[in-house]
Formats: structure tokens, C-alpha cells, sequence
């Protein structure tokens, strides 16, 4: 296949590009801007597909698809941005059971309900993880947190570090995984 968008390869055309390029001021702003910029990558490489393209799994013995990286996303960004810095850690995990640890990816369905349930947990989880952020103050990103039962402590600072770290690795299996589905790529 062959991307056949009639923008010199490109997605969309640079004017309609949700993404931001701003200059945002402060650290805080920074983190905040790329990753609000992964995660509308991540929706743009799933925009328009169905749910069986959405469930397309990329090569064997891969189970990793598009709507199972919306899980997976989902499911980390409750656990990064809830369960953790919010000391919220008997809240059980999204698409996670001691028997199936990747449910996120195993527990897809080629169905528009799997869809809709997919895309609603991430975007609840993605606004829970902005009104938190929205709170906090930028001199706080140096404290650390400690997680349960470990002697492991991270700041703030470094969990959002690893989210963009995470979303960014991702967009780029997502980027793989809609070349193969339909031949778009770019941006």
C-alpha cells in the first residue's frame, strides 16, 4: 500500500495539525506540552479505522494492536497518574489481573463496543491525569514519592519523563502498525 494522503506524505496538512508547537514557559508547561502532543499522535494514528482494523494485530507472535496500545495507555496512565502520585495504590489496575497480565492487549475485541470502552477509559483516565496536573505546582516536581511495600522512591519529574517516554515508544509501534493496516504514514 501506498500513502495516499496528497499532502507530501504527510498525515494532514500542516495547518490542520491538532499538535502544538508553542514555547511553553516552565519546566511544568514543557512536559505537559509533549505529552499532550504523544497523545494526539496516538489518536490521529487510530482515526478512521474500524474496529477490526483497530484490533489488527501487527506480526506474530506480537498480540500488539492499535485499540490494545489505546488499553495499554489507559491502563498506564491510571497507574502513573492516579495510583501513584496519589497514593491510590488499592485501586485495582485497568486491563490487568494477576492471571492475565496483558489484558490490555489480550482482552481486544474486533467489536465497536471494545472500541467506545477502549477510547472512553483512556480519555477518563487522560482528564483525571490533567485536573492532577492542573494542581500541581511546579515546585513540587523534585519530591519523591514512594511506592508501596518498597524502599523505591521517583519525583514527580521523573514520572513524566517516563509518561512521555512511554507514549513516545508507542507512537512509533503506532505508526508501524497503521502502515501496515492501510499504508498511511508521517507525521
Amino acid at each position: 500500500m501506498t500513502n495516499s494522503t496528497g499532502y507530501d506524505g504527510l498525515w494532514l496538512p500542516l495547518a490542520e495539525d491538532p499538535r502544538t508547537q508553542g514555547n511553553p514557559q516552565g519546566e511544568l508547561a514543557t512536559y505537559r506540552e509533549y505529552l499532550t502532543n504523544y497523545r494526539t499522535t496516538l489518536r490521529l494514528k487510530c482515526d478512521g479505522l474500524t474496529p477490526e482494523q483497530l484490533a489488527t494485530q501487527s506480526v506474530p507472535p506480537s498480540n500488539m494492536s492499535l485499540l490494545g496500545l489505546i488499553r495499554h495507555m489507559a491502563r498506564v496512565e491510571h497507574n502513573w497518574f492516579v495510583r501513584f502520585p496519589q497514593d491510590s495504590w488499592d485501586q485495582p489496575r485497568l486491563y490487568r489481573t494477576p492471571e492475565e497480565p496483558d489484558l490490555d492487549f489480550t482482552g481486544v475485541a474486533r467489536t465497536q463496543d471494545c472500541v467506545d470502552e477502549a477510547f472512553a477509559s483512556w480519555e477518563r483516565e487522560t482528564a483525571e491525569a490533567e485536573r492532577w496536573l492542573d494542581e500541581l505546582p511546579e515546585d513540587r516536581l523534585g519530591e519523591e514519592l514512594p511506592f508501596p511495600e518498597d524502599e523505591d522512591k521517583a519525583s514527580i519529574r521523573d514520572v513524566l519523563v517516563h509518561m512521555i517516554e512511554e507514549y513516545a515508544r508507542h507512537a512509533g509501534h503506532a505508526d508501524l502498525l497503521r502502515e501496515c493496516i492501510d499504508g498511511r504514514t508521517g507525521q
